[in-house]
């Protein structure tokens, strides 16, 4: 009875935190490190696919230093997992984006978000 009550409960478990999921493979050598500054295009979606950010549609990438905190901690986590030219999906759960803070109209609180990214260069 307990075994089958652990693999109930595990099978049940929520899980947190970041999924990569690679659409493109990158080189496969260039990583960036905590510190880097990166240069990502990027397209943010809710689950339900309503886009809330888009710097693809803007036409300009987004540059942000990686791994210090000045993003959320999704891509904090998962950007440095990717290598220059990679193009991957991070779904990250509420916990590691926003959590149960509402932000700017369009998200709403613990969102779970999908951005798909494409590391374009560590500069």
């Amino acid at each position: 009875m307990f075994r089958t009550l652990a693999r109930s409960f595990s099978s049940s478990a929520r899980a947190f935190g970041v999924e990569v999921k690679s659409l493109k493979a990158g080189d496969g050598v260039n990583f960036p490190k905590k510190g880097d500054v990166v240069t990502i295009h990027y397209t943010g979606t809710l689950q339900n696919g309503k886009k809330f950010d888009s710097s693809v549609d803007r036409g300009q990438p987004f540059q942000t230093k990686i791994g210090v905190g000045h993003v959320i901690r999704g891509w904090d986590e998962g950007v440095p997992q990717l290598s220059v030219g990679q193009k991957a999906v991070l779904t990250i759960t509420p916990d590691y984006a926003y959590g149960s803070q509402a932000v700017g109209g369009v998200i709403p609180a613990n969102s779970t978000l999908l951005f798909e990214v494409e590391l374009l260069k560590i500069n």
